[in-house]
């Protein structure tokens, strides 16, 4: 026989508020089988007063057993569903970005060529990651520049640079995007992405410093390395890849 797992819930429903954490909370245990007791707290006056018996802070609170285990975040602990902590590292923005801007370009390509993968589709896939990684670093400029400033050779020599790297890479993905004014992009993307590929290098291989990436925005969790220095490769093959093509083709 079959025993049905039940849980508590306490969470604010209001007529002005909807807790988006309590509607995850009842979603999470849900999820994971259990038969939820909701409890409504409807009025501010209802809240204060469950805070004020349970001796909590916040709602939503969940019951199991008998045990108070939390709102949201503490479920998702309890059931061993790991939270990104707050400052902590992770490679998710660039995975996320990278497998966007592929898939991008293999539709764009389909519909150009008709064919599933093709060499316009490879050179679209660094070109709209150019464009999307310079979008993020333009969110938010000043801190961009920033970060940047902890590693970038030629940005700790002259600070405008620092400022000037988010519209240079915009600009060259466009351009080679459209595969226009190749004289301009060419050139932009080489020396960018040399520059860019040897401040990585010197920081995290040679200086041995543990930073944080600039490359997907100045709020970035991503640690400085592989993901830098393969945006800055990007764009030196694309320019190298743009300069021979004329001869290959």
């Amino acid at each position: 026989m079959t025993t049905t797992k039940t849980a508590t819930l306490y969470r604010m429903v209001m007529p002005d508020h909807l807790c988006p954490s309590g509607l995850k909370a009842k979603w999470l245990l849900e999820r994971e089988g259990f038969k939820v007791e909701d409890h409504p707290l409807t009025s501010r006056a209802e809240t204060d007063a469950f805070k004020a018996e349970h001796g909590v802070e916040t709602t939503p609170q969940a019951w199991i057993d008998g045990e108070r285990i939390g709102g949201y975040t503490d479920l998702r602990r309890h059931f061993g569903r790991k939270l990104l902590a707050k400052g902590e590292t992770t490679y998710r923005p660039v995975i996320a970005l990278f497998a966007m801007t592929l898939l991008m370009a293999l539709a764009a390509g389909f519909v150009a060529t008709g064919q599933a993968v093709s060499i316009l589709a490879a050179e679209w896939f660094v070109s709209f990651s150019m464009c999307a990684l310079a979008y993020l670093k333009l969110r938010d400029v000043e801190s961009f520049s920033t970060m940047f400033l902890n590693y970038d050779l030629l940005a700790r020599r002259w600070v405008p640079y620092a400022y000037i790297y988010p519209f240079a890479e915009g600009l060259a993905g466009v351009l080679m995007t459209a595969h226009w004014l190749d004289w301009i992009s060419i050139p932009v993307a080489l020396f960018i992405g040399s520059v860019g590929a040897a401040s990585v290098f010197k920081a995290v291989y040679i200086d041995r410093r543990e930073l944080k990436c600039a490359c997907v925005g100045g709020d970035s969790n991503v640690p400085l390395g592989f993901v830098s220095l393969t945006e800055n490769l990007f764009m030196i093959g694309m320019a190298v890849w743009m300069l021979i093509k004329p001869a290959l083709m």
